[in-house]
């Protein structure tokens, strides 16, 4: 009877063990995120650059250059600054928007609404000193994540003009490789990054 009770511990102890080992710690899911995100920057054969060196070159990227944003871990590549101006201080407009989102965990999973030229994403956004809030009204990322703007999305609106462009301009583009920490809800529950492309258009009305 001792001889199996011993063998019955020892049979727990060991499926504890293998459990705990199976058991993904949140260290481990950001070390999975950050060899995620190298990946890509590797496949992509983008070239990461600093603030200093970004500002230095008047906050544009060129070739395919990357700054690393290290207040937000948000890495950015400014292809069109767009037409117009920046928003302004105490300023609320709405936004049209154009995207296309990549999970750099699994890249099959995409979403993007640039496949309907009438129909963008809207964002209602306000700028109040150097903080912007902003809230999905319509549009695919409202239907997949709710209202709630991912922080990251936020990043850009400092850099950028989101005027409405005359015919001979073009509206903001950029491209974001985003942390689940300043992602969406998927984001941010799974510690798993995005890859983005976006463009930012002041609506020409309330």
């Amino acid at each position: 009877m001792r001889r199996i009770t011993t063998l019955f511990i020892a049979l727990i102890c060991v499926l504890s063990f293998i459990s705990c080992k199976k058991q993904e710690t949140y260290g481990d899911q950001k070390k999975r995120e950050r060899e995620n995100i190298e990946t890509f920057i590797s496949a992509r054969s983008i070239n990461v650059i600093t603030e200093d060196v970004f500002k230095a070159q008047g906050q544009v990227t060129n070739g395919n250059e990357f700054v690393y944003l290290n207040n937000s871990g948000v890495y950015m590549h400014i292809s069109r600054k767009g037409a117009g101006t920046p928003l302004q201080n105490n300023e609320h407009c709405r936004l049209y928007i154009r995207f296309t989102e990549m999970n750099l965990s699994d890249t099959t999973k995409t979403i993007s609404n640039c496949y309907s030229p009438y129909d963008p994403d809207i964002m209602s956004i306000t700028k109040t000193g150097t903080t912007l809030t902003g809230a999905f009204t319509y549009g695919a990322m409202f239907s997949v994540y709710g209202a709630s703007v991912p922080s990251g999305w936020l990043v850009p609106l400092s850099y950028i003009n989101v005027g409405v462009p005359t015919v001979d301009e073009d509206v903001s583009l950029v491209s974001l490789i985003v942390p689940h920490t300043q992602g969406h809800s998927v984001s941010s529950g799974n510690v798993c990054p995005y890859y983005y492309q976006i463009s930012f258009q002041r609506s020409p009305t309330l």
